[in-house]
């Protein structure tokens, strides 16, 4: 017996195909260009779009991994990863303008999320107090999280899956899956 052909099969590029001439299309050979520049300098990485202007995001890389995902970053987007530390951002997930990223151990962005301009994420003070010694406590950020323009969210912060940090918040303590935050320092709005 002969299987009928697929509507796929029958369209002018193959289904993986489609999608990135559709990807291209909407984001521009520009963002394609220099994200492939961007993954030579993390090979390994998922499919990597540059958006917002010619500047390559700066990877400041001191002896840890880099982890990231099939994701756009925008020009100005900063990552900083100590020695023996992760960064690890997952699939689908952007930075706007100026994002900056800071791991001395541990940070994790999840799949898919919406992370505004200005925004800092930072597991460490980057400096000791006097007479104490350097504070480092992981964070994590789960998936579908929405984090407004110049928000901040300091050491040792989990934020649950679909929360949204509102613009110009500084999160010193967990948000809850779906949790709405707002504030210096943030308080859930419900």
């Amino acid at each position: 017996m002969i299987a009928a052909p697929r509507a796929e099969d029958s369209a002018p590029y193959p289904r993986t195909w489609g999608r990135g001439v559709q990807r291209l299309k909407q984001y521009g050979l520009r963002a394609h260009l220099l994200g492939a520049l961007l993954r030579l300098r993390v090979p390994g990485q998922g499919l990597l779009l540059v958006m917002g202007g010619w500047s390559l995001p700066e990877l400041d890389n001191r002896g840890g991994r880099l982890e990231i995902g099939s994701c756009g970053l925008f020009s100005g987007v900063r990552l900083e990863c100590w020695k023996d530390a992760t960064i690890s951002i997952g699939d689908g997930t952007y930075l706007n303008r100026n994002t900056e990223v800071v791991a001395a151990e541990s940070v994790r962005i999840g799949r898919d999320c919406k992370i505004a301009r200005d925004v800092i994420i930072m597991d460490t003070d980057q400096h000791a107090l006097p007479g104490a010694e350097l504070i480092v406590r992981p964070v994590e950020i789960g998936d579908r999280v929405w984090i407004g323009a110049r928000a901040i969210i300091l050491k040792g912060v989990t934020v649950g899956h679909d929360a949204v940090i509102a613009a110009g918040a500084i999160v010193t303590r967990d948000v809850p899956a779906h949790g709405i935050v707002a504030g210096n320092p943030a308080r859930p709005v419900r």
